[in-house]
């Protein structure tokens, strides 16, 4: 290991990262180096990586500071046990990669995590000291994101919230069983210790912002969290439960889903076959429901089907209004913005712009398509001046009519 250059470092542990999906940078303090002073930015296009609720890409360096790692959680490719290649960073690597990446505008910010190597503690020390490279000696004003230890001292934490825009723990596991199966070395009560330490923390710099202008900020873009999806026998029920405990328990920015991805060596215990990516973009989808559309955690569990999984065959806000049909038609002209944003296929937008426009006059079905991406799927679900659904909302095969069509790709198709 001490004869790799600092390419070979990057190609082994900026792969080793790709596992980890809460990287996104919504939500952080703006700051620049307008006017000459300090080097990066938190705003502007990226060019890979994380997407802001704008729609912005923010682009990060995204490696781990090392893949060795005491620990031996069984999903992991970088558990003690695998049979990988090993790389390991000091702070000062990473910090002139950093700098580097970013004078070369190939990165606007920096998401670090690390295997824990020697103890969580000195691994602690090592996320912190990068990010105090890069704040105090570089006055770097760019985006981090520091991967923290729930092991780790507590203060050690509290630092990386100092000189970070976010934190996050990963949770990993919805359940505690499947914790304690596939990571023996980790504690559910701990890691919900230091989630609810970094909660505090946040909440208390926030307010001591608003009576001192030069207190300290806290990890001003907040905490996050991800779990995995497919790696134990964890229900989508159990998944959307899980994440609702955390995001109002914690207060939580995000929490990530990543479908789980066979790997090699992998352990005995484990699915031979990852679960299908939808499956995750179906738990995105739910999530989206309990932030932004008003529903309630059990009623996102009543759009699953028997097995405790959403379907995937179709979106979740789809399967829950196909399940309570006596809710439809609404009429678009009278219904009011929550009864709105139960009907598929109308977004925030599209409520936003039909509650706008019904302020001056009637709407009619073709007034409606021109504020929706799509009147298909809307249709048997709201009444206009112009139209009603009759029989088409309680039609058996409603299901049918509005899945989407599944295509088989050409290999060579024009």
């Amino acid at each position: 290991m001490g004869s790799q250059t600092i390419m070979e470092k990057l190609e082994i542990l900026a792969d080793a990262a790709k596992y980890d999906a809460s990287c996104a940078s919504s939500g952080t303090a703006k700051k620049n180096s307008l006017g000459g002073k300090g080097i990066g930015s938190t705003e502007g296009m990226g060019i890979c990586h994380a997407y802001a609720p704008d729609g912005r890409c923010i682009s990060l360096l995204k490696i781990l500071m090392t893949n060795h790692c005491v620990f031996d959680c069984h999903y992991c490719v970088n558990r003690k046990s695998s049979n990988v290649r090993r790389a390991r960073f000091t702070p000062q690597e990473v910090a002139d990669l950093t700098l580097a990446f970013y004078k070369r505008n190939y990165i606007e910010g920096l998401f670090l995590s690390s295997g824990i190597i020697k103890s969580s503690n000195f691994t602690m020390e090592q996320l912190v000291e990068t990010a105090r490279i890069l704040r105090e000696e570089h006055d770097f004003r760019g985006y981090i994101h520091l991967k923290t230890i729930p092991e780790a001292d507590p203060q050690l934490v509290y630092q990386a919230g100092l000189y970070a825009d976010r934190v996050s723990i990963n949770v990993e596991l919805p359940t505690d069983a499947g914790l304690s199966r596939l990571a023996p070395d980790k504690d559910a009560r701990q890691i919900e210790g230091a989630l609810a330490k970094t909660k505090t923390d946040i909440v208390e710099a926030k307010d001591a912002k608003k009576r001192f202008r030069h207190a300290p900020r806290f990890a001003p873009a907040g905490q996050s969290t991800q779990m995995i999806v497919g790696a134990d026998k964890a229900t989508d029920c159990d998944i959307v439960g899980k994440a609702s405990k955390l995001y109002s328990n914690f207060r939580l920015r995000r929490v990530y889903y990543s479908a789980f991805s066979p790997i090699p060596d992998a352990s005995a215990v484990l699915p031979l076959k990852r679960p299908p990516l939808i499956r995750e973009h179906r738990l995105y989808q739910s999530d989206w429901l309990m932030r932004f559309y008003g529903y309630k955690p059990q009623e996102v569990m009543q759009a699953a089907e028997a097995d405790g999984n959403l379907p995937l065959d179709i979106d979740p806000k789809l399967a829950w209004a196909l399940k309570f049909r006596e809710r439809f038609p609404v009429d678009v002209n009278r219904a009011s913005k929550e009864e709105l944003l139960r009907v598929p296929g109308l977004g925030t937008t599209a409520v936003r712009r039909i509650l706008a426009s019904r302020r001056h006059r009637a709407l009619r079905l073709d007034d409606v398509a021109l504020l929706t991406q799509s009147i298909t799927k809307v249709r048997p679900f709201i009444c206009t001046v112009d139209w009603r659904p009759v029989m088409l909302t309680d039609r058996a095969d409603l299901r049918g009519l509005l899945a989407p069509k599944q295509e088989q790709l050409e290999l060579f198709a024009a």
